[in-house]
């Protein structure tokens, strides 16, 4: 289809997924909104874009965000120096990068140097079947994201947390923060798993308020039928949040606004999780 007969504005042109991110968050810091944490996996490449986390770091914002599980992404030591020192001195023309002190490895390299005992279970959240845990380890790196010198060899870039999460299937997934270094472990798993509470969001927005059923052809109805759905959400979630704060009150159970975001992010306490839910299941 044409680019006419969609509607789209004649202003829009391609942007990465990373810099749409980057805009919309600056339009929401802009309009006054307020938020602890950015989190982001890795389907749309935001957890392996240096940029995109680059541009949360410049705004100031804390962000965990999910790596792509390949092993090639490649980090240095936090302590790596870098040097202009010749590979061969007297021969041959200066450097013209910097010398890393120390090669780059894999996050999985990484994370065995630690030795296995740096792997320790840790538990988030009360899910359906019981306690959600899993084994974690975290270390201090400089992701291999600089710049590109040869043979597909990055230089050091941003300092970030490397975390590693062993499933009990045999899974491995690895993120990059942003948190500081003296961060508990547990404050950083906590982190890293409040994106449930997003993926949980699209989903409602799916099965139960029709995100995904749009099939017109033009730019204004799909943003029109996204903005609907998202209206629509906010108002469900405010009724659930309202119903949830009332069955509080009445078992005098110790429940301000202060323990709001947690519902948000899909750590409903079990008292309350029926009354909170009923909303949006009576949509469909």
């Amino acid at each position: 289809m044409l680019r006419a007969e969609a509607k789209v504005p004649e202003s829009i042109s391609f942007e990465t997924e990373g810099d749409i991110a980057l805009a919309q968050i600056d339009i929401a810091l802009t309009d006054g909104v307020r938020f602890g944490m950015v989190l982001a996996d890795a389907d749309a490449g935001y957890g392996s874009s240096a940029d995109f986390r680059a541009g949360l770091t410049q705004r100031g914002l804390r962000w965990a965000v999910t790596v792509s599980v390949q092993p090639t992404q490649k980090v240095y030591p936090a302590d790596v120096e870098l040097s202009m020192q010749a590979t061969n001195p007297g021969a041959g023309r200066p450097a013209k990068y910097p010398q890393p002190s120390t090669p780059s490895v894999s996050v999985v390299q990484m994370i065995d140097m630690l030795g296995p005992k740096a792997l320790r279970r840790c538990s988030w959240r009360c899910g359906t079947k019981g306690m959600l845990s899993a084994r974690f380890a975290s270390v201090r790196v400089c992701v291999a994201d600089g710049t590109l010198v040869s043979h597909g060899q990055h230089l050091p870039g941003q300092a970030a947390r490397l975390v590693c999460e062993a499933r009990s299937s045999g899974e491995r997934k690895y993120y990059f923060t942003n948190h500081p270094t003296n961060t508990p472990r547990r404050t950083l798993v906590r982190a890293i798993k409040a994106r449930w509470g997003c993926e949980q969001a699209h989903q409602q927005l799916k099965d139960e308020l029709g995100l995904d059923h749009y099939e017109g052809r033009s730019w204004l109805g799909l943003h029109h039928h996204a903005l609907l759905t998202m209206i629509a959400f906010t108002y469900l979630q405010h009724r659930r949040l309202t119903s949830a704060l009332r069955a509080g009150e009445k078992t005098g159970t110790q429940y301000t606004r202060s323990a709001t975001p947690a519902i948000i992010t899909g750590s409903t306490p079990r008292p309350y999780r029926r009354a909170a839910s009923h909303h949006l299941r009576s949509v469909s």
